[in-house]
């Protein structure tokens, strides 16, 4: 992966999460978060 593709998609993410903060607040990323929790938890499980 290149600097430059990396970037780029450094700034689409950070983009669509202050867009997703902004219309929708941050109550919702509470429940992301403790998703990707057991996400995370789950893979290591697996591994």
């Amino acid at each position: 992966m290149t600097n430059r593709l990396a970037l780029t998609l450094a700034i689409l993410l950070l983009g669509s999460l202050v867009l997703d903060l902004w219309l929708y607040g941050s109550e919702h990323m509470i429940f992301l978060g403790k998703k990707l929790f057991e996400l995370i938890d789950w893979l290591a499980f697996w591994r």
